[in-house]
């Protein structure tokens, strides 16, 4: 029996993993479509994305044009891995000081890369966010949908696995960011327009504004979650 401590997501990925690895879907076979897969495991489409999104991050399947989820592997890759669950604040902390880094230069790499469809999908996830500013659940999903469309507009794949890998296991922590952001009248407000101006630096092809923009608002976000006192820096001169 898998672990109560365990997200469901966690633990449908796991099962998905264990199927694969008893040759339920054979290296180099497609995986049933979500809704085939939700139907099985008993989950929605939804945890079914993320957990798929797991397995792509741990090397046991790709995703093709065109040709959906392919397995690729049987064992996955045992290399990089954040824990979904993370609880130890200072290994939290780590984890946004990397995205500081990664998500600034992704943004201003989007800003010298963009398209119009780029564009476009920043702009949608950014409206719907607008429109759930206070929704728990909907929030969550649109602000991790804009990070992630940043990362898709720096046209190389690598920025676009790692941080959407990043994004998806981090969603507590967003989640927890932006639950202390709707106990304070006016946050959520300040918080979108840390996100819109991202967005409009990355518009105007402003990498250097669009880097700092996007840096600024991870940092914001560490401080929501009370994160800098284990920041190095701050360590060093206390």
């Amino acid at each position: 029996m898998l672990s109560k401590s365990l997200t469901l997501t966690e633990q449908v990925a796991r099962r998905i993993a264990g199927d694969i690895a008893e040759g339920a879907h054979p290296v180099g076979a497609k995986l049933p479509p979500g809704r085939v897969l939700a139907q099985q495991y008993g989950v929605s489409a939804a945890v079914i994305r993320e957990a798929t999104e797991r397995l792509r991050a741990q090397g046991l399947i790709q995703s093709r044009q065109g040709s959906g989820s392919v397995v690729v592997s049987r064992t996955g890759a045992q290399g990089f891995q954040v824990s979904a669950g993370i609880a130890d604040r200072e290994q939290l902390a780590s984890v946004y000081e990397l995205r500081m880094e990664l998500e600034g230069g992704a943004a201003a790499l989007a800003a010298l890369r963009r398209n119009a469809a780029d564009l476009a999908a920043m702009g949608q996830a950014l409206a719907a966010l607008q429109q759930h500013l206070d929704d728990p659940e909907q929030g969550v999903e649109h602000d991790i949908a804009f990070h992630v469309a940043i990362a898709a507009a720096t046209h190389n794949r690598y920025y676009q696995d790692l941080l959407q890998y990043l994004n998806l296991q981090l969603r507590l922590a967003v989640s927890t960011a932006r639950s202390n952001s709707r106990r304070q009248a006016g946050l959520t407000a300040a918080v979108h327009q840390e996100h819109v101006a991202v967005f409009e630096a990355i518009s105007a092809g402003d990498a250097e504004r669009a880097r700092l923009a996007a840096t600024r608002h991870l940092q914001q976000a560490a401080s929501r979650l009370n994160l800098e006192l284990f920041f190095p820096a701050a360590r060093q001169t206390s």
